[in-house]
């Protein structure tokens, strides 16, 4: 029964694709993609079982090990970038082929999950129109339509004298530190690129990503004087950490808060007249007494924000909330970058019209941008300066990060059809 309803779901689903405006070559390189959809999924299933969270470094090379031996069978070069050790990360698989045909290309993926060595969701289970499994859509799917996009390409002829650069980095979900020092290699690529397509998990048919918000940690600590608390509001004992850290929390709601696209959040906070924090688990403990003045009080949380000049104001507005001290009281915020902005660009809608022109000769209508509000930080952002790009051009599915990611098997096979013709027209 459930062979029968994927077929029929699938038939579907790919019906409009016959007799429309797509060439000779194209049309065979989806007859191509067609013939392979069983050996993709078999791969796919083949990689989700390996257990590759970003901190388990050695699952994270055996998985990039099985798609170094898949690139290196279509006749790319591979390579292995390794991190510094204080970076503690596994590392980045590239794979290229060298062209003069069209634009080059960069294709971005990654090859770990958030789900660790211990977690009980292991193993891809098939479930008639859907597969579950850790990173089946997120984003080991995604890398699997990058391979088997081009392995159609090769096979029908039309990749040669192309130049196309394939980014699968070892540390998505929990970027190595420093920045720097982790995303060197495909800001490198991005230089000697035209343009970038991201395949993190599709939005769906009607859907591109043409803007991603960038994510900047950010910090807040106060001291007040410790004293009986006979004397709160007092001359010489003032607020106390935790009625100051209280306004720099409120004012920051009311007073940067209201920009489209950006928000901003206090994860953890820890008050009393003693605080232990642990900045890497973000976690700790405090102590107090109702009858003690709090002296410390530290808080911890994210931004989000579409361009660097929003990440600027909101910072600065955040810097001047925090250095107006109540009595006896002093603030200090500090700020971690993680991953910019990619704001929208004409070149990066020029891309979108570009899928946008596949997908309505392949009779699956217009695309359109989605909103960034809608979607978190990715690797993409990293070369945003540097060329043009789209993203979501992964697996359709749910769940992400949570036990219960699935990929959607109704329409793997389609969203690989439009991703090898979008390659295939940009480097003509």
């Amino acid at each position: 029964m459930r062979t029968l309803t994927y077929l029929l779901l699938t038939f579907i689903l790919a019906a409009p694709v016959v007799a429309q405006k797509l060439s000779k070559t194209e049309k065979k390189i989806i007859a191509t993609v067609d013939a392979n959809h069983s050996d993709a999924l078999a791969f796919l299933e083949k990689v989700v079982n390996i257990n590759s969270g970003s901190m388990n470094l050695e699952g994270v090379r055996e998985v990039g090990k099985v798609f170094d031996e898949a690139f290196v069978s279509l006749g790319m070069e591979t390579s292995w970038k390794e991190m510094p050790k204080e970076v503690n990360r596994a590392g980045h698989l590239f794979a290229e082929q060298k062209g003069t045909k069209g634009k080059r290309l960069v294709l971005i993926g990654h090859l770990d999950t958030v789900f660790p060595k211990d977690s009980p969701f292991q193993t891809w289970v098939d479930q008639d129109t859907i597969a579950l499994g850790p990173g089946a859509n997120d984003m080991k799917g995604g890398n699997v339509v990058i391979l088997y996009a081009l392995k159609a390409l090769k096979e029908a002829g039309a990749l040669d004298d192309t130049q196309i650069i394939v980014v699968l980095h070892g540390d998505e979900e929990a970027s190595g530190k420093p920045i720097s020092e982790s995303r060197k290699h495909i800001i490198e690529a991005a230089k000697r690129s035209d343009i970038a397509l991201g395949f993190e998990t599709s939005t769906g048919f009607d859907n591109a990503t043409i803007a991603r918000r960038g994510s900047s940690g950010w910090s807040v600590t106060v001291t007040g004087k410790r004293a009986h608390s006979a004397g709160i509001f007092g001359e010489s004992t003032g607020a106390g950490a935790i009625f100051e850290m209280s306004r720099i929390l409120h004012q920051f709601y009311t007073d940067v808060k209201g920009e489209e696209y950006l928000t901003f959040n206090p994860g953890v906070i820890l008050g009393g007249t003693q605080v232990d924090f642990d900045e890497i688990l973000e976690r700790g403990t405090a102590f107090g007494k109702s009858n003690v003045v709090a002296q410390k009080v530290t808080v911890t949380g994210g931004l989000r924000f579409i361009s660097e000049d929003q990440k600027t104001r909101a910072r600065n507005k955040m810097k001047e909330i925090v250095a107006n001290n109540l009595p006896q009281t002093s603030a200090e915020i500090t700020f971690i970058d993680s991953y910019p902005a990619m704001p929208p660009t004409e070149g990066n809608m020029a891309v979108l019209e570009a899928i946008s022109q596949v997908s309505k000769d392949m009779g699956h209508g217009e695309v359109k941008p989605w909103d960034p509000g809608r979607r978190g930080a990715a690797d993409i952002s990293f070369i945003a300066d540097y060329v043009d790009g789209i993203d979501g051009l992964g697996t359709m599915g749910g769940g992400a990060h949570t036990p219960n990611e699935y990929l959607d098997l109704r329409t793997f096979n389609i969203l690989t059809q439009r991703a090898a013709i979008l390659i295939y027209r940009l480097t003509r």
